[in-house]
């Protein structure tokens, strides 16, 4: 134990005291010293640590799209994940540790420093005062004379008296530095106690998380060593297949089809002659399919038509010209010159040129004429909607016009001020907040009175609403035992009622088909098939029914050619299923075995309504299919003269935007907003005005850039607007 000041020394006040309170006094001051550098330490530290956790987050947040290059294995994509998530935990763990030792440290040794040192320096000016004044009576006592005795005695009295309080202060100043020698050693061992107790969780939690991760190590080190043997199995093949390759000769050998199963007759490079400038020749690669030969002037732009119909054309060898290996294909309508690398493929293409075209003589003695067809008519199950009046009502009397709409989906409060736009339902604040903290792919909750809202997204809420929903989401909820809360209960009952109704789905009535034998995927694959068939009626309640019975949104449907719901709606040509589809987490570019995807069905079907709103969700528009075609190349294909309007104005927009950089002017051009706008609008609420105009194609196209623009009255008026 060490030694304190003793009291009665601080009476005496004498030489060797004075000595142990200076020592005292020095050690205070070191030990303020010391404290202040280890606070600062402290702070760096955990400033440190702070900017660690900050880079290994940026660092897990790289592995994590990292991961989704292996999200097509299931066992690699689950253990990476397991990883991830163990790493998350330690960085955790790690924040954990900075804060608690940001409060053993810095605010338990603070507060020894605040209570004490303070008072303890007040203390000391005050007893060093008096220890003057004390000094200055005692001079004066023993300057008085011996002849006046009224002043010897006052100034006896003056002496006596500061002495009193000297002592008095001296004993306050020795209990302070007392009291602050005892406490400063519980404190600092109590803080570093609490540090290395922080330091203790923190490696017991980090051992007891990579124990939990054993098992997924063992399975990964088991996949790691399967991949190793794929892997170098795999490397040889390629290296065999890269030494027959590399044996070829090189000299000429044409490029025929690869399979039977290609329906590429020949393709490889040749050079091309312009129109316009007789002595300009330009390599790009050709293909023979389909009675068309079809060219490419580089791999990032889509294949061209050169010739139609081969039947209509002849072809022979051009030997008028100073270039080897030249053949030429006539028309009525136009020439082209062609020039071959070697007298061989010359003579190859000429073969397959010639063979094609009486190969097609053979299979289709007459001509098919394409009619244009109006569209059909948009199918009930959701897209009818009463006329819009000429006010329009607001937001939140349309919303809660829906059935069962004026009351809370979840907790029957009255008057309901928020919806999800997904599900289709109304809500009260309280439960709006649940359903936010499920996340918007359960849910996505919007305002009925601060948000914008567009017409399809409010004929959700009038078409399906509170009551259909609660149908399909509560059917079992008297069978499950289940008790739907009431405006006036706990959170924590609203809660768990939203998770059970939403997440689990433990009320919804089960697919009751051929038994319950089935399997869960065979349920799914049902399920996905039914939503596929009621999104191309457009009945959302069905589609409802199907998603809240396990069908995958993007799920393909194997019997519709690789089709998903989407395109089904996009061929049905309701615009709310789309809506509906859109809002529940559907990929508006995904795409079937024939490579179309939803804007290639609107575009067919001629839903012009269908495609503003893909348009508008990032519906890629250069998107080819089996055939090369694109959305804008079916639409003047199939001759709907609105959707080709719409597509090629949405192109230029785009191709405008891209030229302008970044010294163009933000966002889209006007015009463009302005002619969307207007379709979405007449497709949503007049979609009968949607005039179908059928143009026709003009026969002297020339696909190169500088030989010519395009046939088509509305692509050339479309074409001036842009120029």
């Amino acid at each position: 134990m060490d030694s304190l000041l003793d009291f009665e020394e601080c009476i005496k006040d004498s030489p060797d005291f004075r000595l142990t309170l200076d020592q005292f006094e020095a050690d205070v001051s070191l030990m303020e010293t010391q404290l202040d550098k280890v606070m600062k330490l402290c702070r760096k530290m955990v400033e440190a640590g702070q900017t660690y956790n900050s880079a290994n987050q940026l660092f897990l947040s790289g592995l994590t799209e990292l991961f989704t290059y292996h999200k097509k294995d299931a066992i690699i994509t689950t253990c990476l994940n397991q990883f991830n998530q163990g790493l998350e935990e330690m960085l955790s763990f790690h924040t954990m540790l900075l804060d608690q030792t940001q409060r053993a440290i810095n605010q338990q040794l603070s507060n020894l420093c605040t209570q004490f040192l303070p008072q303890l320096a007040e203390t000391r000016k005050e007893f060093l005062r008096i220890g003057e004044d004390l000094e200055t009576a005692a001079v004066k006592n023993a300057q008085v004379s011996r002849h006046k005795a009224a002043d010897g005695e006052q100034a006896s009295h003056l002496l006596l008296a500061t002495r009193k309080c000297h002592q008095h202060f001296a004993l306050d100043y020795c209990l302070q530095l007392n009291t602050f020698r005892t406490q400063q050693k519980i404190d600092v061992l109590n803080s570093v106690f609490s540090f290395v107790h922080a330091q203790f969780t923190f490696f017991h939690q980090g051992f007891d998380l990579l124990r939990d991760l054993e098992p997924t190590m063992k399975t990964m080190a088991a996949q790691l060593s399967q991949l190793s043997a794929d892997c170098a199995a795999k490397r040889k093949e390629l290296e065999n297949k890269h030494l027959l390759v590399q044996q070829r000769d090189a000299s000429g050998e044409p490029m025929v089809s690869p399979s039977p199963e290609s329906a590429d007759i020949i393709q490889g490079y040749l050079f091309k002659r312009s129109r316009r400038k007789s002595k300009t020749w330009k390599r790009c690669w050709f293909t023979l399919r389909d009675n068309q030969l079809t060219y490419r002037k580089s791999h990032k732009e889509v294949a061209a038509v050169l010739f139609e119909d081969l039947r209509l054309c002849a072809v022979k060898p051009l030997e008028h010209v100073d270039r080897r290996f030249c053949f030429e294909l006539l028309s009525v309508q136009k020439c082209c010159a062609l020039q071959a690398d070697s007298e061989q493929l010359k003579q190859a293409w000429l073969s397959a040129l010639q063979g094609s075209i009486d190969l097609a003589y053979r299979e289709r003695t007459d001509p098919q004429i394409t009619q244009v067809k109006e569209p059909p008519p948009l199918q009930p199950g959701g897209d009818a909607s009463p006329r819009p009046s000429a006010q329009r009502p607001a937001v939140l009397a349309a919303a809660l016009g829906g059935p069962g709409n004026q009351q809370c989906c979840d907790c029957g409060e009255e008057e309901p001020r928020w919806a999800s736009v997904n599900l289709g339902v109304t809500m009260c604040i309280e439960c709006s907040g649940i359903h936010r903290s499920l996340g918007v792919h359960v849910s996505k909750v919007r305002s009925l009175t601060l948000d914008s809202w567009e017409a399809e997204q409010l004929k959700l809420l009038c078409v399906l609403g509170n009551d259909v929903m609660n149908r399909i989401y509560e059917a079992r909820c008297s069978e499950e035992g289940g008790a739907k809360p009431q405006a006036d209960s706990p959170r924590s009952e609203k809660e768990t009622w939203i998770k059970d109704k939403y997440v689990e789905k433990r009320f919804v009535q089960r697919s009751s088909s051929h038994g319950a034998h089935k399997s869960n995927e065979s349920r799914r694959n049902e399920a996905g098939l039914r939503l596929y068939r009621a999104s191309v009626a457009g009945d959302l309640v069905a589609m409802a029914t199907a998603l809240a019975q396990g069908a995958e949104v993007n799920g393909s449907i194997g019997e519709e050619e690789g089709r998903t719901a989407l395109i089904g709606a996009a061929v049905g040509g309701s615009l709310s299923a789309c809506e509906f589809l859109l809002q529940n987490g559907a990929n508006v570019n995904h795409r079937d075995l024939r490579g179309q995807g939803a804007l290639h069905a609107a575009a067919t079907a001629g839903h012009t309504g269908q495609v503003c709103l893909l348009l508008r969700r990032g519906a890629n528009q250069y998107a080819v299919d089996e055939r090369g075609h694109d959305p804008l190349a079916i639409a003047v294909e199939t001759a709907h003269a609105d959707i080709v309007t719409l597509l090629r104005m949405a192109r230029m927009n785009e191709e405008m935007r891209d030229s302008d950089g970044i010294f163009g002017a933000a966002g889209d051009d006007e015009t463009f907003q302005d002619i969307f706008r207007d379709f979405s609008d007449m497709a949503s609420h007049d979609p009968e005005k949607l005039s179908r105009r059928g143009f026709s194609r003009g026969g002297n196209e020339e696909e190169d850039e500088e030989e010519g623009g395009r046939g088509g009255g509305i692509l050339n008026s479309v074409e001036k607007t842009s120029e």
